[in-house]
């Protein structure tokens, strides 16, 4: 008998014990969600915070000693001309021509733009890959005014010729992965390189880049592009436009209301 209370008594110390496993990881699993939600909120408010705080800027400042304008300068391949709607825009994904069009305004030195890439880059992306939006990247360089650089259109140079070898979204995404932690510190042409082998470029397309790069082919291209966002009155990056509409940053970084708000545009 008394080993039959022993028994009971052991079984019921495990029992308690795996109960009380049980809600400790429970509770572990809930605070991981918390911090995780938090987290995404944090993020988010910094997408529209910063996207709302920069200030605006004559298109006569300049950051640097850089390329003006000239609308016979080459852009990438594929990329939108000067007499084009899209003028200078980046187009991305496999989306008929009836599709909503995105456009996204963004500047690679952007705190906020990089915190967008973070939270939903990749959805905006598979809705262009899946074919229900036309996504067109507009690179602007309008942050090497403020900061007194010129590392915006080093970046959309580098970009320019990672497009040449065929990695459009791929060294889009490394840029914005790779900011700096400080803002306005930019990126060296080493940097620039490497993350071009990052993406998979190799071989004689890495020597093409690397010439590319250094002659600065696309800075033109980077200063055209950023004269159509002052022309266009772009008040910040991140800056997105469906179909015309402006679209509030917050919906940009959540993937549930972009995409009925695509759904809506392609409706109508």
């Amino acid at each position: 008998m008394a080993k039959d209370r022993q028994s009971k008594s052991t079984r019921e110390k495990a029992a308690a014990a795996r109960a009380e496993q049980m809600a400790a990881e429970q509770r572990r699993e809930r605070t991981v969600r918390i911090i995780g939600a938090i987290g995404v909120i944090a993020v988010v408010a910094i997408i529209i915070g910063l996207a709302v705080i920069v200030p605006r800027l004559s298109s006569d400042d300049s950051g640097g000693d850089l390329p003006g304008p000239d609308p016979a300068a080459p852009v990438p391949t594929g990329v939108f001309g000067s007499d084009s709607e899209y003028a200078y825009g980046v187009p991305f994904g496999t989306a008929p021509e009836t599709a909503p069009v995105l456009q996204l305004w963004e500047d690679f030195q952007c705190p906020a733009c990089g915190a967008l890439e973070e939270v939903n880059g990749s959805g905006i992306e598979s809705l262009a890959e899946a074919g229900d939006l036309q996504l067109i990247w507009r690179p602007t360089a309008f942050l090497d005014n403020n900061l007194g650089n010129t590392s915006s259109a080093e970046a959309i140079n580098a970009w320019g010729c990672a497009i040449d070898a065929g990695k459009t979204a791929e060294y889009h995404n490394e840029v914005f992965a790779n900011q700096p932690e400080t803002e306005g510190d930019g990126w060296t042409n080493e940097q620039f390189v490497a993350m071009a082998e990052a993406v998979g470029i190799t071989g004689v397309p890495l020597e093409q880049f690397n010439d590319c790069l250094t002659s600065g082919r696309y800075l033109p291209w980077a200063a055209n592009s950023t004269q159509i966002f002052y022309d266009s009155n772009i008040q910040g990056t991140p800056s997105g436009i469906l179909n015309g509409t402006p679209v509030e940053n917050a919906t940009l970084a959540d993937q549930t209301q972009l995409e009925q708000l695509v759904k809506d545009a392609s409706a109508q």
